[in-house]
């Protein structure tokens, strides 16, 4: 008897597009992803931002953000942007679950 398990697709890999306006993602199961960065950056769930929401002062909109860095954390990425935040961690689960919207 022949058990197969079945796997959820993670990240593989990742890349900001061209023009730092895109979060580009390869799954484990060979899919190509992009997750625009302004959804990443009205996505981020840092401390800072949850605060910024719950009192009303979190923007609506990030026109023209760009993606400047990214770092592998294993779990996820921690993803800075043009408006200078830094602080934002994605758990990779997160972002393909950004990417399907």
């Amino acid at each position: 008897m022949s058990m197969t398990a079945l796997v959820a697709p993670t990240v593989a890999d990742y890349e900001a597009s061209a023009d730092l306006a895109s979060l580009l993602v390869r799954t484990t199961q060979d899919d190509a992803l992009s997750v625009p960065a302004e959804t990443l950056r009205l996505s981020c769930k840092c401390a800072h931002c949850t605060r910024a929401r719950f009192d009303g002062r979190f923007p609506d909109a990030f026109p023209g953000i760009a993606i400047t860095e990214i770092g592998d954390l294993g779990y996820g990425l921690n993803i800075a942007f043009s408006d200078g935040h830094n602080r934002g961690i994605y758990p990779k689960p997160y972002l393909l679950s950004l990417a399907e919207r």
